[in-house]
């Protein structure tokens, strides 16, 4: 290689040479001299990878000024001056000391300069020139990211491209062939080819089959100079796989299979699998199965396991070995993604015979219906037939059945039933309105395995009988308003039976006979299940009597009739002209309504006792202090003492007996007095007992009210304060007519006294009053008006 570096270097210095010569006619040549050029430099080119002992020769400088007598200095400066190159100061001469390699360093900047080896000036300016590394073929292709991986459709056609490949060369490729690169294929025929210039690889023999050969390992080779001999080369790998797809069709092993599958088998469990083969890979390997004839549809159904691709075949409906003994079941494998363009391929499905036997094996009992419903009336005496239950063997053995009640869920037994017929019986009387059904479990099991049971829910309703007596609904509290009206309707009542009416419940209602007529309330048989209160007076008051009894007889519809007393309570409260109840709050539930319970009742009375006892404590601690006996002039004050003592009103007739006053005729002879002690009274009664008052018929009042007025200055037993009296007696023979209208004839009003409902609680009575009496006279209202406010 290196000999051939020299040899090429050496042919291009003879082309040189010939080229400044000449050769004449009588065979001598003559040599061209080059007209002396100026200081100006360009470049010098030096071969890469230098093999030898000696230094290479690259350029020589030349000053015009240089004489050749040696009075000119050369200096050479710049990159790798000095190291990499050298230059005789003498003449000019530039030499490499090493072997450069362009594909690291393609160029070096250098400068030359001349000067007077005597005086040291320059002679010639500084120039700049470059030495440029000319390239040799010296780097063999490369692929920088080999070896490749490739994938391809199988089934593919000639030409279909697989995968392009890409080699570098660092040699120049501005200079000559040396990073001309051609591709070959070395291995991997006949099955792909590659484009010499391209590298790309493609198929070259048609329908490769990924069932036969899935991998193949291709390799690839580039060389530079134009693939001529000589050139370096450098080669890679590439993996290529052939993908699959769908070119397969399902098949199954066999034809015709068997299977056993017992009769107790459940239903909805797998009872066997079948499998086609493929031969292809993920989707393309998905097979749906089915069963496509009617008698094996109708008791097995399949599905395809989407791990195994097996078909699972499941039982439908129950077997029995005593009515079928064996199924034939016609199974096709189809693939559920099939391209288009393998269609002539054949259809991609297929079929096989699957023959199952059923087994025969030793049943429980079947009852004859899956659940029973019977029924027996309420107070049936004990042991009152109910139904029966029948159950068989269905082996072919018909062993005898018995039965049995399953008493673990129910601890009550109102049944039992006869171990041989199945009869059930009752065991304790029934009621209707405790318990309206009873669900219990009959069990039934074979005298040859008792170890085989059955079980079957019978449902027992009991049917109702008239034996509870209708009574009347206490919902709600039956309110009395004081202004009621004859006739007005207090409430409307209704009733409630326990009993169970197929035709809904029919209800009457009365008094009870044999007893007075109530003079307050009536009652009113409605027709419809319902009875209205009537009242029988006008205007019932509060605090004369607050609660009413009423007792009511209800007679339902039943067969027989039955009855029932119920009393109601009626309360009597003030009502709006409206109905609506104003206030009616009982006493004794006061503490009820407000939601206290015992022990809060309890903790609140305990704390009053606490309290007053704290209280009694701190009063006693007070007199039992000391007071002082004399009293400083600083501590006078006034002692007001409040008295809490409030009259007893209008209805306060103990406290002065003014009766004297209001009918002086029906003054009695003698009174004692209230405001003195009884023995005090009597005393003075007895001392004053020959003034007897005058007949007061025939005396002024003004009179009688002076005597008492002297007898009360003179008494000296009565009370060290005043005492107001007040008499309200208008006197007798007044020429003037009374005010009142009472005593007057009425006369018709057409003033409207609804207003007074607007005028607060204080007019309400007034209101209630002229609400219902519109005769009274409009100047009985004016007054009471006047009375009121």
């Amino acid at each position: 290689y290196s000999t051939w570096i020299i040899r090429t270097h050496w042919a291009l210095l003879y082309m040189t040479i010939a080229k400044n010569q000449t050769k004449l006619a009588n065979g001598e040549t003559e040599v061209h001299h080059r007209p002396k050029r100026g200081w100006i430099w360009n470049q010098f080119f030096v071969l890469e990878e230098h093999i030898g002992p000696d230094t290479q020769y690259v350029g020589k400088l030349h000053s015009n000024s240089d004489k050749g007598d040696g009075s000119v200095r050369y200096i050479l400066s710049g990159e790798g001056a000095g190291s990499i190159f050298i230059i005789n100061e003498v003449t000019g001469d530039i030499h490499a000391t090493e072997s450069l390699d362009r594909e690291r360093k393609a160029h070096y900047v250098l400068h030359a300069q001349a000067f007077d080896r005597n005086t040291e000036k320059p002679l010639e300016p500084k120039s700049e020139f470059i030495i440029k590394v000319q390239d040799i073929n010296d780097n063999a292709p490369t692929f920088p990211d080999g070896p490749f991986v490739a994938a391809v459709p199988e089934m593919s056609g000639v030409g279909t491209s697989v995968y392009q490949v890409t080699a570098t060369d660092a040699d120049d490729p501005t200079y000559g062939n040396s990073a001309r690169v051609v591709y070959s294929i070395l291995q991997g025929q006949p099955y792909f080819s590659v484009d010499p210039k391209t590298g790309v690889i493609r198929t070259a023999l048609a329908n490769m089959d990924r069932e036969a050969r899935e991998h193949y390992a291709v390799v690839i080779q580039a060389k530079d100079m134009a693939g001529s001999v000589g050139g370096l080369s450098g080669s890679t790998t590439i993996n290529i796989t052939l993908t699959d797809v769908n070119d397969n069709p399902p098949k199954f092993p066999q034809k015709n299979y068997q299977l056993y599958v017992p009769e107790s088998a459940q239903v909805g469990k797998p009872v066997g699998k079948i499998k086609a083969n493929d031969e292809d890979l993920g989707i393309n390997a998905e097979i749906k199965y089915s069963i496509i004839n009617s008698e094996g549809a109708a008791m097995f159904s399949i599905n395809t396991d989407r791990d195994t691709r097996e078909g699972i075949i499941s039982l439908k409906k129950p077997l029995n070995y005593e009515r079928k003994k064996t199924y034939t079941l016609q199974i096709e494998g189809v693939n559920t993604h099939v391209e288009p363009i393998f269609s002539y391929l054949g259809p991609f499905k297929d079929t096989a015979t699957l023959k199952i036997t059923v087994g025969d094996v030793d049943e429980p009992p079947v009852f004859s219906m899956d659940y029973y419903i019977m029924d027996v009336y309420e107070n049936a005496r004990i042991g009152r037939e109910v139904g029966a239950v029948t159950a068989r063997d269905p082996d072919s053995k018909n062993s005898h059945v018995r039965y049995f009640i399953d008493h673990s869920e129910h601890s009550d037994k109102y049944f039992n039933i006869d171990m041989d017929s199945g009869v059930i019986k009752t065991t304790q009387s029934l009621d209707r309105e405790e318990m309206p059904w009873h669900n219990i479990t009959v069990i039934a099991s074979e005298v040859d395995n008792p170890s085989l049971l059955s079980h079957v829910p019978v449902t027992v309703q009991v049917l109702d009988v008239n034996d509870n007596p209708p009574e009347i609904n206490k919902d709600n509290e039956v309110i009395v308003c004081e202004s009621s009206r004859p006739g007005q309707v207090i409430q409307t009542m209704t009733a409630v039976d326990k009993d169970d009416f197929a035709n809904g419940q029919r209800f009457s209602f009365s008094l009870p006979s044999g007893i007075p007529v109530n003079p307050n309330f009536t009652l009113k048989d409605n027709k419809d299940n319902t009875a209205s209160i009537i009242t029988r007076r006008r205007q019932f008051n509060r605090l004369v009597q607050e609660l009413y009894e009423l007792p009511i007889v209800v007679w339902d519809g039943g067969e027989p009739a039955l009855s029932g007393t119920s009393t109601l309570t009626l309360r009597v409260c003030p009502c709006q002209r409206n109905g609506r109840v104003q206030t009616c709050q009982d006493e004794r539930g006061l503490l009820s309504s407000a939601g206290l319970s015992t022990g809060a009742l309890i903790a609140i009375l305990l704390c009053i006792v606490i309290l007053l006892a704290i209280v009694v404590l701190f009063i006693t601690l007070r007199r039992s202090k000391k007071e002082p006996l004399i009293i400083s002039e600083e501590d006078v004050r006034e002692n007001v003492v409040t008295y809490d003592d409030e009259g007893g009103g209008e209805e306060d007739t103990e406290a002065f007996d003014i009766i004297t006053l209001r009918n002086p005729a029906a003054a009695e002879e003698f009174k004692f007095r209230r405001d003195i002690r009884p023995e005090a009274a009597r005393q003075h009664g007895q001392n004053r007992g020959h003034h007897s008052p005058p007949e007061l018929n025939q005396v002024d009042v003004q009179e009688f009210i002076k005597q008492r007025l002297v007898e009360a200055d003179m008494d000296t037993n009565g009370p060290p304060y005043d005492s107001l009296q007040t008499y309200a007696y208008e006197g007798q023979m007044s020429p003037t007519g009374s005010i009142s209208s009472l005593d007057s004839p009425g006369t018709h009003s057409e003033q409207d006294y609804n207003y007074l409902d607007d005028w607060g609680p204080e007019f309400q009575k007034l209101a209630e009053l002229y609400g219902e009496d519109t005769d009274v006279a409009e100047s009985d209202v004016a007054v009471a008006v006047t009375v009121a406010t």
